[in-house]
């Protein structure tokens, strides 16, 4: 697909007149974890949304909001139209330009500049059902996962922020899908924190690919491959700091996972099946956080409808579960911290709302800021 360069592709629809969700009755906890300054911001800050155009009672565009970073009130401020079914979102390193994918049958990605909200292009991802993208750390590479498909896409990042067309595109046609799945679904494509390999988390193939980027030509390589138990159907993979270790949420059997993983040779290895937090219902763990200093990680859980709260201990190597708190949604289907972390966020998809929290900085306790922000079929929420 040839890049759509016309700006007036997307026009920003200003939100009806509302008064600011109330930022509830707690004070507010001290300044939050890992990135956490002293000086706290002052200000709103941006806030993006992601949902799906195409479906009942979905949005029409990016949301656009803005949120107080110390109260963690949110307030609308309209959508931009334009990109269908931005159902996942990701910014560029240097803050000026979002992406997003467009999770249709003939799948996209499209850049967006923040500065006037023009649309630079859509480029397609050569698959079906985008629903996962990242920023390569260098800010040249676009990474994108295709879940209908079970394929993975590499676009080019040029100075503007536009993409390029395609210069990579693998499909995961091994091993045999896992149990239950009729193919690979690729739910995840991100850089270790080394920056010296990406990897693709497939839920069909149980399988986590790792590949070496030729940041020169945007070529992939395939250097290991890590399985999990057969029917885990991994989802979502987060590195702990240290660059150790990371932890994956298995959305099918309800579980998670320590890995322990080799940056020089991108060797991932899985370990035992743990605890999700969630009750003796359905549950489908979506997606983990780690804050910046390494104490702590969070757990998305969709149909338990809570945050599982961990202590990671042992360096990186181990989760031990706190607690668990309840989302104030249905379906959490991802969670964002703010950039100070202090504030995270839950874009809760079935009940289309997105919940605020704050994050205690020394016990990392989670405390419900106000009444969740109202947002048609909240996939994504993307604080800046």
């Amino acid at each position: 697909m040839s890049a759509v360069t016309g700006a007036a592709a997307m026009a920003v629809v200003p939100a009806p007149a509302r008064t600011p969700e109330p930022p509830g009755s707690a004070a507010p906890a001290a300044a939050g974890e890992g990135a956490r300054t002293a000086r706290r911001p002052s200000g709103t800050r941006p806030l993006y949304l992601g949902t799906y155009t195409s479906g009942a009672n979905g949005g029409t565009g990016i949301g656009l909001a803005a949120y107080d970073p110390v109260s963690g009130a949110v307030t609308g401020q309209g959508v931009l139209t334009g990109v269908p079914d931005p159902s996942y979102l990701a910014v560029h390193p240097d803050g000026r330009t979002l992406y997003a994918v467009d999770e249709r049958a003939d799948g996209g990605v499209t850049a967006v500049r923040l500065a006037d909200r023009a649309v630079l292009g859509t480029r397609s991802t050569g698959g079906a059902g985008p629903c996962h993208v990242s920023v390569h750390p260098g800010g040249r590479w676009l990474l994108s996962a295709n879940y209908k498909s079970g394929s993975v896409a590499v676009h080019p990042i040029d100075g503007s922020g536009a993409l390029g067309e395609r210069t990579a595109l693998v499909t995961h046609s091994s091993p045999p899908p896992g149990p239950g799945q009729q193919g690979p679904h690729a739910h995840q494509f991100t850089t270790s924190p080394d920056g010296g390999h990406v990897l693709a988390v497939d839920l069909g193939t149980d399988t986590v690919y790792s590949y070496r980027l030729d940041e020169r030509t945007g070529r992939l390589d395939e250097v290991s491959r890590a399985g999990t138990r057969p029917g885990a159907g991994p989802r979502h993979l987060t590195f702990h700091p240290g660059g150790r270790y990371a932890y994956l949420a298995h959305e099918v059997d309800d579980t998670v996972a320590v890995c322990a993983y080799d940056p020089p040779s991108g060797r991932l290895t899985v370990g035992a099946p743990q605890s999700s937090g969630s009750g003796a219902g359905t549950n489908y763990p979506a997606q983990f956080l780690v804050t910046a200093d390494g104490r702590f990680a969070y757990l998305a859980n969709r149909g338990d409808n809570t945050l599982a709260r961990y202590a990671v201990e042992a360096g990186g190597a181990r989760l031990r579960l706190l607690d668990t708190v309840p989302v104030a949604g249905d379906f959490p289907r991802q969670i964002a911290f703010s950039p100070d972390g202090a504030l995270l966020f839950a874009a809760n998809q079935r009940s289309g709302t997105v919940s605020v929290f704050r994050v205690g900085r020394r016990d990392g306790s989670l405390r419900l800021a106000g009444e969740p922000f109202a947002s048609p079929v909240a996939v994504c929420a993307l604080p800046l």
